[in-house]
């Protein structure tokens, strides 16, 4: 019941957008503003193209729904997120939320997305050398690493590293990755250990790594690379039911998230629109 709450309540949000704003994507020769904001969090106003573009140093952060309502509980995560100098939607569902709110932004630019064609847009410029930080397991770390260089052809990630369960509470090995990384000659770093965790180590570590430009928080990007989990045919994405894949995908640890934590995304999106 819950479930089809949910999937009812998106398609609610779908329908409220196309009422009040149908034509809004359509709309052109209007100057786009370079942030969006959506409850409290400026959103990023590029596509991938041109954030590919401007993306020479900085802090990529990619906010979907959850994050967002994870914003407005942990002060911490808040504070890390408005420091970074990129965050760019990840989920459809935000996508028309900005729409419904009469701020369209440009594109989905979602981290899952963006760091194949970061590797893609670098594929040819030996400058660029990553580090990898995270995966579930050891294997998917450097099933992952392995995957890359053969993509792009060459050693663009040069190092990897799976941390333990834990290791953000730990400083001696927080320091340990902090000089594996020093040592490896890498000035990009891809975090992927989840939300808030991975915002909030590259946000604390950043001052002692010196040799990265381009920090980027990947989410599950990692395992995606390794080839262990499958992303949501592109159909779903186009939707705005990614979320509904991964759910079905892991029951276990994603219900929580999606039916119950995440609801009132859809509330506070009307509050927004009617307090403007």
């Amino acid at each position: 019941k819950v479930m089809k709450r949910s999937i009812y309540c998106s398609d609610i949000a779908s329908r409220i957008v196309s009422h009040f704003s149908p034509n809004l994507a359509d709309r052109s020769g209007e100057l786009q503003e370079q942030e969006v904001s959506i409850l409290g969090i400026p959103i990023s106003n590029l596509t991938m193209q041109e954030l590919l573009g401007k993306l020479t140093h900085g802090i990529v952060f990619t906010p979907n729904v959850d994050h967002l309502m994870k914003l407005r509980q942990n002060p911490e995560f808040r504070e890390a997120y408005l420091a970074a100098d990129y965050r760019t939607c990840d989920s459809k569902i935000v996508l028309k939320a900005a729409q419904f709110l009469g701020k369209p932004l440009k594109g989905k630019v979602s981290g899952s997305d963006l760091f194949p064609a970061f590797c893609k847009h670098h594929k040819y410029n030996g400058e660029v050398k990553i580090f990898l930080l995270g995966g579930s397991s050891k294997a998917a770390t450097q099933a992952a690493h392995d995957n890359i260089n053969r993509k792009t052809g060459r050693h663009i990630v040069t190092a990897s590293y799976c941390p333990p369960f834990g290791f953000e509470t730990d400083e001696a090995e927080c320091q340990r990755i902090v000089d594996a990384i020093n040592r490896s000659g890498a000035n990009v770093l891809a975090v992927g250990v989840g939300a808030p965790k991975q915002e909030l180590w590259i946000v604390k570590y950043r001052d002692r790594l010196p040799n990265i430009k381009i920090f980027m928080a990947v989410g599950a990007t990692i395992n995606f690379e390794a080839g262990l989990q499958k992303r949501s045919p592109a159909w779903i994405s186009e939707l705005g039911l990614e979320w509904l894949h991964r759910l079905l995908s892991e029951p276990r640890r994603l219900w929580k998230r999606y039916l119950i934590d995440d609801l009132p995304f859809l509330w506070l999106i009307l509050k927004q629109k009617f307090s403007q």
